[in-house]
């Protein structure tokens, strides 16, 4: 079964009828422990899909933010509202070794630091430089445009 159809068929389970209702929102915490419960009890016998093994702390872990994911942003568990994120962009660039080390060193001086600003300014010019790389340029066909367009594009 697949995780998030696991995480309905709990919660309809211990809540009940869900239809158009915020479950977040009417969810008493003795419900999620027992959501919880029914969740790690799949996961334990098989019957919910786990990409990888994990030892009762983790899978535990794992479970309370599968559960917490879901009442977010599943649309048949936060009464048909689209997810929007708190702070969208906040993960910006969060794969890239050299911003890290930058907001690493960043995070280590005080903004009265007078390196502060050249800190911030290589912060900056490395988002740009980042977000350059993801522009990508389709090959136009010219061919195709209408004869006086044509005649502007051609080299």
């Amino acid at each position: 079964m697949k995780q998030k159809d696991a995480v309905l068929a709990a919660i309809t389970q211990v809540v009940g009828n869900i239809e158009g209702v915020n479950v977040n929102d009417t969810i008493t915490p003795e419900q999620r422990k027992q959501v919880h419960m029914i969740l790690v009890e799949g996961f334990n016998a098989g019957t919910i899909d786990l990409k990888v093994a994990k030892d009762e702390k983790e899978l535990n872990s794992y479970t309370s933010g599968l559960i917490n994911n879901w009442l977010r942003k599943g649309k048949e568990l936060n009464g048909g509202v689209k997810y929007m994120p708190k702070n969208p962009g906040s993960r910006a660039g969060s794969g890239d070794e050299q911003l890290k080390a930058i907001r690493l060193v960043k995070s280590t001086i005080s903004s009265d630091d007078p390196r502060y600003a050249d800190v911030v300014a290589a912060e900056a010019t490395r988002m740009s430089e980042l977000a350059a790389a993801k522009v990508t340029t389709k090959p136009i066909n010219i061919e195709v445009l209408p004869a006086a367009l044509q005649a502007m594009f051609k080299a």
